[in-house]
């Protein structure tokens, strides 16, 4: 049995209608790791893949990393809301009281339904302090649930969105380095 191999892989690679559901995603140095499963069409078996990307993550996806840091903040009570607690744009740097603190990942419940996010506090002495947040469910609605489990979707939502745009070759742009000094100009 033979099988075609397509003429053109990666970022260039015509478009496939393949659908990729994650259940894992981690940032480390800058670099991805993740678990998700593939469907080449609706009618074909998912297929199962671990991958860590050499490239460096694009900025959007540490950004959209960002947004699941007050969520996380609250989920594992480092911090209490406050009326300055949320940022209020999206778009702009959190504030300063999240300096302290980074999402470096994020695992999916089965289907869908809810997450679980993982990261950091950075200490006074200089060390890392690991944060895992309790899994929440986004439709929840016992009076244990977490009050902006619809916010935390939508900032879930869009986490994934930027995770698949990586495993699908969204990256930083390589910038290769100089090696050595451009010739001198000599004065005449």
């Amino acid at each position: 049995m033979t099988t075609q191999l397509a003429p053109i892989v990666g970022p260039d690679a015509p478009a496939t209608p393949s659908v990729i559901r994650i259940q894992k995603a981690k940032v480390k140095n800058q670099q991805l790791a993740c678990e998700f499963t593939e469907q080449r069409t609706e009618e074909a078996p998912p297929r199962a893949f671990t991958l860590t990307a050499h490239e460096l993550v694009h900025p959007d996806l540490l950004h959209a990393f960002s947004r699941l840091v007050p969520h996380l903040c609250l989920l594992t009570e480092q911090l209490t809301e406050t009326p300055t607690y949320w940022p209020e744009d999206p778009a702009e740097a959190l504030p300063p009281h999240f300096d302290q603190f980074s999402v470096t990942g994020l695992s999916i419940g089965q289907g869908g339904s809810g997450v679980t996010l993982v990261g950091q506090r950075m200490l006074s002495g200089g060390k890392f302090l690991n944060l895992t947040s309790p899994y929440v469910t986004y439709d929840d609605e016992t009076s244990q649930a977490y009050g902006y489990a619809g916010l935390l979707e939508t900032a879930v939502l869009d986490s994934l969105t930027e995770v698949e745009a990586a495993l699908r070759g969204k990256c930083t742009g390589h910038r290769q380095l100089a090696l050595f000094d451009s010739p001198l100009q000599l004065h005449e």
